[in-house]
């Protein structure tokens, strides 16, 4: 099916989706799945819409820009893969999480390459055929090593660079090339135990659940926009080794869920906070 999708960010007005959904109509389109949502504090309007059917794209979006506010994002795009670039240290269990999704068609995304200043997971990523680049830091200021990665991330030109367990703090220089293109998983439940040894600060603090965290990176460490959560339980019986372990499991399963809701254009930026159509 011939399938599109279509994002709007503007002032809230009424009558909006009606007239919205009256010039796709007025192209011939079928709509297939519509999200809308109100801030109202800001009055501001938030819009995904997915639908199907031949048109000629340049006039659906001068049609939607009459009718829309001035200030109005419009964003038409196909149904497809988004291209991605991953950037890995040495733990395996984000990376293999999505390596297997993608080898099976359950990502909606093509790995384009995997860089990593370790090579622990070269073998794992040759063997899923994905090309795997090793730019060690040793010996090299924060920024150089960053210049190299950026300079391989350019052969590929992605779409999305996701830190699977990236181990590095980015600097702002970095994170501003790729503005809501970083996507992040954090070992714990934003905005508690920010930071190293996560799970040591939940054992040591007696916490009764532990999660993960996945958002977009920005200039502040760990503050992104929050794109998923979720969490597990756990007791006095667990020690640190052991919520490690819950916690890997949910690492993958939250990074895997944030990666599906941004490659299929569910969330928008909302300064800090994202609006999430599920």
């Amino acid at each position: 099916m011939n399938r599109h999708r279509l994002l709007i960010d503007c002032t809230d007005n009424v009558g909006l989706v009606n007239q919205i959904t009256g010039v796709l109509a007025s192209h011939g389109v079928n709509i297939l799945e519509n999200d809308e949502f109100v801030e109202r504090d800001e009055n501001h309007f938030f819009m995904r819409t997915e639908f199907s059917g031949v048109f000629d794209s340049g006039k659906l979006y001068s049609d939607l820009a009459a009718v829309l506010p001035q200030n109005a994002l419009i964003n038409l795009t196909g149904k497809r893969k988004k291209n991605i670039v991953v950037l890995v240290t040495k733990e395996h269990h984000c990376l293999g999480d999505i390596l297997i999704r993608h080898a099976f068609g359950d990502l909606d995304a093509q790995i384009l390459a995997i860089i990593s200043n370790h090579q622990n997971l070269r073998e794992l990523s040759e063997q899923m055929r994905i090309p795997f680049h090793y730019i060690s830091h040793e010996n090299l200021t924060r920024e150089k090593h960053e210049e190299m990665i950026i300079k391989q991330i350019s052969q590929y030109n992605p779409e999305f660079i996701v830190l699977a367990k990236y181990m590095r703090i980015l600097t702002p220089q970095f994170t501003s090339l790729f503005p809501n293109r970083i996507i992040n998983i954090h070992h714990s439940f934003l905005p508690a135990f920010i930071g190293a040894n996560p799970y040591k600060q939940a054992f040591m603090r007696g916490v009764k659940i532990i999660g993960a965290t996945a958002h977009f990176v920005n200039h502040e460490l760990d503050e992104g926009p929050i794109i998923a959560q979720d969490v597990v339980s756990v007791n006095h019986t667990n020690s640190a080794e052991e919520m490690a372990r819950k916690g890997r499991d949910v690492e993958k399963i939250v990074l895997s869920k944030a990666l599906n809701l941004v490659f299929e254009d569910r969330v928008m930026v909302n300064g800090n906070k994202t609006i999430v159509f599920e």
